[in-house]
């Protein structure tokens, strides 16, 4: 993830000490007046424990064109039992893991997600929640507050129509909005999540628009993934001049937020080049903030600390991976062996590079002047476009001249 809010913006975030190793008022930050509780620092970011996704359930009342998961509104056997999940959730409670985010499919279409997460939080885990929001009501809002939910990340991926297309359902956006809703009413933490392609980045400004007048805290801008219905629908990509635009809208639209006073926490989400890109802006404007925004991006590592390090994935049956685009590979079974020993074990060879991946990185990555900012990006994407999880981050859209490569070495170096 990439704080814009943070980086581009200087406001606190609670998720400050997790991403950037500083406390909340250390670096360039101002307090933001919505957080009150921070995450841990950690002593550096390869020795963070991961964040784990958890797909709880693989059934889904939604048809996502570009779902990682590929499901739908059915039942799927050998999911993980209710007495599986909990012994699951101890272990990473006791592996001392900083978040779980429990997500689908559909989570709570789960038959017994309340008595997991409840569980879940009376053993001290910080939990969020990642859903299309259809099905929160505003009893189960007040639930999922009173559960503990520390935020719920709420899909949406355009205006009306535009979302329902994308979503597979008409009516989707007016349930969704009817969860947030909800959820600011019983003021539980709640925020926008949302994928970047051609379909929804002419309205961005729209968007933006929504989140102001819908009051929303949080929103996190997702680039997209090659994974599960996701791997056809690579000409629903942006281009990497789309892209550029999109994060100029993004520095922008956030920026102005700041200034009126309007606390929102803004993401961009699976590509670490956003990164560079907010740096390089940020030198036009004060060469002093942007010295100090590199040292959190290179305490941090991007992608070089990501996938496989500070990111983990369970899905439903119980199958570790490295992030939740990545379910083709398993390290092995959470009903086999617990988390954090298969989390542990590096005598699995991609488990092992991607945990000191850099002097593995092919092209223009092994070249760029920012790698220890970027570190490499996002490896799956790389793996889709070259079967190759050393090659380069196919989404990368900075030119040879800002990553300081020359034309002939792109030659010498590519994939």
């Amino acid at each position: 993830m990439i704080d814009i809010t943070k980086l581009y913006c200087a406001t606190d975030t609670t998720g400050d000490p997790l991403r950037y190793g500083v406390k909340n008022g250390e670096s360039h930050g101002h307090p933001h007046p919505t957080e009150h509780k921070s995450h841990e620092v950690p002593k550096s970011a390869l020795e963070r424990r991961p964040v784990v996704v958890w797909n709880m359930t693989r059934r889904c009342n939604l048809a996502c064109i570009h779902c990682y998961t590929d499901s739908s509104s059915r039942d799927y056997p050998d999911e993980l039992t209710t007495e599986e999940a909990k012994l699951m959730l101890k272990d990473l409670a006791d592996f001392r893991v900083p978040a779980v985010l429990f997500s689908g499919g559909e989570p709570l279409l789960r038959h017994d997600f309340f008595e997991v997460a409840e569980y879940a939080a009376g053993l001290g885990l910080r939990l969020t929640l990642s859903t299309n929001g259809t099905t929160i009501t505003l009893p189960v809002a007040q639930r999922l507050k009173d559960t503990g939910f520390s935020y719920v990340g709420i899909s949406l991926d355009g205006i009306g129509p535009t979302n329902d297309v994308f979503r597979g359902k008409t009516g989707a956006f007016d349930w969704a909005v009817r969860g947030i809703k909800n959820c600011m009413k019983v003021g539980q933490k709640v925020g926008l999540r949302l994928t970047l392609t051609r379909h929804n980045v002419e309205d961005l400004d729209g968007i933006f628009d929504f989140i102001e007048e819908a009051g929303i805290q949080r929103a996190c801008f997702y680039h997209l993934v090659y994974s599960g219905r996701g791997r056809g629908i690579s000409s629903d990509d942006l281009t990497h001049s789309e892209t550029r635009s999109a994060l100029d809208t993004i520095l922008r639209r956030t920026e102005d937020f700041t200034r009126r006073g309007l606390h929102k926490d803004i993401l961009t989400v699976d590509n670490h080049v956003d990164g560079v890109y907010l740096y390089l802006k940020l030198l036009d404007k004060d060469t002093e903030i942007a010295k100090d925004v590199r040292r959190l991006l290179e305490w941090n590592g991007g992608g070089a600390n990501s996938s496989g390090v500070g990111i983990a994935n369970i899905d439903f049956l119980g199958e570790v991976h490295a992030d939740q685009f990545w379910q083709d590979y398993s390290f092995g079974n959470v009903k086999n062996r617990p988390f954090s020993e298969i989390w542990m074990d590096t005598t699995d060879p991609l488990m092992s590079g991607l945990k000191n991946r850099t002097p593995l990185l092919k092209g223009r990555c092994a070249s760029c002047q920012f790698l220890k900012m970027c570190g490499g990006s996002f490896r799956v994407r790389a793996l889709r476009v070259y079967n190759d999880p050393w090659a380069p981050d196919p989404a990368c859209y900075l030119s040879d001249e800002e990553v300081g490569i020359q034309p002939t070495e792109t030659l010498l170096t590519s994939p």
